[in-house]
């Protein structure tokens, strides 16, 4: 208790001088703890703001959707008589034509006179939708050139558009995908002749429940009333949950971004902690030979970076709690729903227990070594360091901290294998820059023979006692390689959509052909002038309900492959294996096979999820079961986006199921919209989905995120350049004395000013070619191994990367020595 009293008294009347020492760990803990906050404080509100909006959000307290065919009487009649209000909605694909026979895709969304039972929803000009009318977005309006009380065709019916659509309560259930929203009266609905058997359409039901009744219950209830329907059936507690994997994906990602800002802090905050003690060397070496013990030294200072270390956690809330709302504003087109801003303690002592341990694991080395020098080696220790470790003990608890910080990213992370990944990366990148500055200084020391004086003092600051090139190359390295990973995969997601897949994609997909349709749809296409290639297959809509007898929601898969077993997925049929199919394992039926039904499944998938040949798969079609045994394996080219299923069944069965045709079709870009144009006129039931405009939105969702991420990424750099201004006033002082030394004994400012820029210069292009290296084997693995993309070197993206690390260290390294150059060597001399 007397150490730490004395400890207390010592650290409490140390910290009345100021804290100028250790500011670069207040910026480095804050900036780290401010973009955590931040981020988990805007997750935290969105789902708040989804799990209070639910019922607005979904559309009803329960919701039950179907996808092959309207619900039956019976089960239409439970419905109502446990609901308050019932609303019905149907969903589908249209092709919106104006008068001059200009047309566009959109999202069609016929509703009833109860919609919406929560939310409002909102008309510009004000009014409501009345049966003979329609609303669209404003995209749709100007796409097609009209205004309203234009005339707006959708299949064999007409409409008065009556407005653009400015609030749409349960947008983010029912998304505009692939083209943007119009709505109409469901009682409109059947004289556009666009619902036909097969037809790729969603039924919901919307239920308003009487005050107090329990969704879940009504739910279940449902569920066992009506059992293998194949109908989804969702409660406004889990109203979006797409949007919440999305949201939570994506504030994974954006937190371990953060979290390697608040790595490199780290680095920074041993950085502030080594050079505050150098600055009190003379009064921890005088207190030591006075007879302090090296627990009254050591407890003296943790306490005041401890007590600092608060201070800037605590700043970094406040900042990133700041930052929560102008992010959320920023953002606002881009959320789902406006967030709930709050404080959410959990966030909250989250983001300051990573704080923390990251204070404790990059502080406790330089004070544990402080505390092992004896008194006089402290004097000398700047320019012969006595090679002083801390004890045992502390380096146990350096590590423990540090491991202590790796099981907190993998323990509250979604994807715990992506995070060990993750710590693993930062670790081996750690060490990659340390070796890397190890390589640098034997290399500059092998050049101590060269004879222009300027290069060898640059070289030779670089391995001189206690030069900072380590903590440069990994400061400035860590950021370097987030950003050069992030800037190639975009790179070659890019590649992939702007120059690959349109050479091998099809212009237009057609969906909705009725098999009574099918022959004259191929002869209209064949017959326009610039159409090269038409392939048309059929299509069903199934739901997976089963896998070797376990439940679709009882299924164990990897995450990537989860994805297969939510909703619907598409599936055909066929006797002889389509072109370009690759079967990896078992073999094709017969063509003329007519037994019991078979698939050929995924190979990818089948993976994911522990099957192989022989499993059952038991899929929904129509309300009906099917077991479909696995005959075969196929690797699936998703890139070429032509006509693949995940689901390709044996005729048969299927052949008697109503259903409808898909189509792909190859034509000359210039000629696209007369091809579309003269099928739309023949066929108004059928929908042409223009593949350059998808892949177009696709690019610009690329484009979003890609920013996100640099954006994000930049942070790290941030705490990087932090963390180099860090060194370089630590060493400003020994930079002012060789300075001064130098130009008593005849350098000239210029010799000075370039040794330094030398020196400056190669950390710069060291950092820069690490972590062009090290991005470029992170970038490789993601685009190759996690999107399963082929890889493409962009040698420019890496070019920018050194040449921007060169200029960063020289800027700093120049501020550095122009400062030194201003000292007058007499004060300093006199001193010394």
């Amino acid at each position: 208790m007397g150490t730490l009293s004395l400890a207390l008294r010592f650290a409490r009347r140390d910290l009345r001088g100021g804290v100028k020492g250790l500011r670069i760990v207040l910026a480095c803990l804050a900036l780290g703890v401010a973009a955590i906050t931040a981020v988990g404080t805007l997750r935290a509100g969105v789902e708040a703001g989804i799990h209070a909006d639910g019922a607005r959000i979904l559309g009803g307290d329960v919701e039950v959707a179907s996808q092959q065919g309207p619900l039956p009487g019976a089960a239409q009649d439970w419905l109502a008589a446990r609901a308050a209000r019932l609303s019905r909605v149907t969903a589908m694909r249209a092709m919106a034509v104006a008068p001059d026979g200009e047309r566009t895709l959109v999202e069609l969304k016929a509703v009833d006179a109860a919609y919406p039972l929560f939310g409002e929803f909102v008309l510009d000009p004000p009014g409501r939708l009345a049966p003979g009318e329609i609303a669209v977005e404003r995209v749709v309006a100007d796409r097609l050139g009209v205004q309203p009380g234009a005339t707006i065709r959708l299949g064999d019916a007409r409409f008065t558009l009556r407005g653009v659509i400015a609030a749409e309560p349960d947008k983010v259930t029912s998304p505009s995908i692939l083209g943007p929203r119009a709505m109409i009266a469901l009682a409109d609905l059947p004289a556009t002749g666009l619902v036909q058997p097969g037809s790729l359409v969603t039924w919901e039901y919307r239920l308003a429940l009487p005050e107090g009744a329990d969704r879940r219950a009504v739910a279940e209830a449902l569920r066992e009333a009506f059992p293998q329907n194949g109908w989804r059936v969702r409660t406004s507690d889990a109203a979006a949950p797409a949007v919440n994997r999305f949201v939570d994906r994506a504030a994974f990602f954006l937190t371990l971004a953060s979290l390697t800002a608040l790595l490199v802090g780290g680095i920074g905050v041993a950085t502030g902690v080594q050079s505050w003690l150098d600055q009190r060397a003379r009064t921890i070496a005088t207190l030591r030979c006075l007879g302090a013990s090296r627990g009254v030294i050591f407890a003296t200072y943790l306490m005041q970076v401890l007590a600092l270390s608060a201070f800037g956690i605590a700043v970094g809330l406040v900042a990133g709690f700041a930052l929560t709302a102008a992010g959320a504003a920023v953002l606002a087109d881009a959320l789902p729903v406006p967030p709930r801003l709050a404080l959410y303690p959990q966030v909250l002592g989250l983001a300051a227990l990573y704080g923390l341990l990251t204070a404790v694991a990059f502080a406790l080395w330089p004070l544990g070594r402080a505390m092992e020098i004896p008194g006089a080696a402290l004097f000398r220790d700047t320019l012969q360091p006595s090679g002083a470790r801390p004890r045992l003990a502390l380096v146990a608890g350096t590590v423990a901290a540090g491991g202590l910080l790796g099981a907190l990213v993998i323990g509250t992370a979604e994807n715990r294998a992506f995070a060990m990944f993750f710590v693993g990366g930062a670790l081996g990148t750690l060490l990659l820059f340390r070796f890397g500055a190890f390589g640098l200084m034997a290399l500059a020391r092998r050049f101590r023979g060269v004879r222009r004086p300027a290069l060898r003092l640059g070289l030779a600051n670089l391995h001189r006692p206690g030069a900072p090139t380590p903590l440069i190359l990994v400061s400035l390295g860590i950021g370097l390689t987030t950003l050069a990973a992030v800037a190639l995969i975009e790179g070659n997601l890019r590649r992939q959509i702007s120059e690959q897949l349109p050479a091998a994609a099809p212009n237009f997909y057609f969906i909705d052909i009725q098999s009574d349709q099918a022959r004259d749809f191929d002869r209209v296409a064949a017959a326009q002038p610039t159409v090269s290639e038409v392939k048309r297959v059929p299509s069903l809509r199934a739901r997976i309900v089963a896998v070797n007898g376990v439940p679709a929601e009882q299924v164990r898969t990897t995450p990537e492959t989860a994805w297969a077993l939510r909703g619907d997925r598409g599936l055909t049929y066929a006797e002889t294996p389509p072109e370009g199919t690759r079967i990896v394992a078992g073999q094709w039926w017969a063509p003329n096979y007519r037994g019991a039904p078979l698939v050929s499944f995924d190979a990818n998938l089948a993976r994911g999820w522990g099957i192989g040949l022989g499993d059952t798969i038991t899929v929904n079609v129509l309300g009906r079961d099917i077991p479909l045994t696995i005959a075969s394996l196929r690797d699936i080219e998703w890139r070429g986006l032509g006509l693949n299923f995940v689901l390709v069944a044996s005729p048969g069965l299927l052949e008697a199921a109503p259903h409808t045709h898909i189509a792909t079709l190859r034509s000359d870009t210039a000629r696209e919209g007369a091809v579309l144009r003269a099928i739309s006129e023949a066929f108004p039931n059928i929908s042409g989905i223009r593949v350059r405009d998808a892949l177009e939105q696709v690019a610009a969702l690329l484009g979003r995120i890609g920013t996100a991420l640099s954006a994000t990424a930049s942070l790290t750099l941030a705490a990087g350049a932090l963390v180099l201004a860090g060194a370089v006033a630590a060493g400003q002082r020994r930079r002012v004395r060789d300075a001064v030394v130098l130009k008593t004994v005849g350098a000239t400012r210029a010799q000075i000013r370039r040794a330094f820029l030398v020196e400056f210069g190669l950390l710069g292009v060291t950092a820069g070619v690490i972590a062009a290296a090290a991005g470029t084997a992170a970038a490789w693995g993601v685009v190759r191994f996690v999107m399963g993309g082929e890889w493409v070197f962009l040698p420019g993206t890496l070019a920018v990367t050194v040449l921007a690390c060169t200029a960063l260290t020289l800027a700093f390294g120049y501020a550095g020595t122009a400062l030194a150059l201003r000292a007058r060597a007499a004060p300093l001399l006199r001193n010394e």
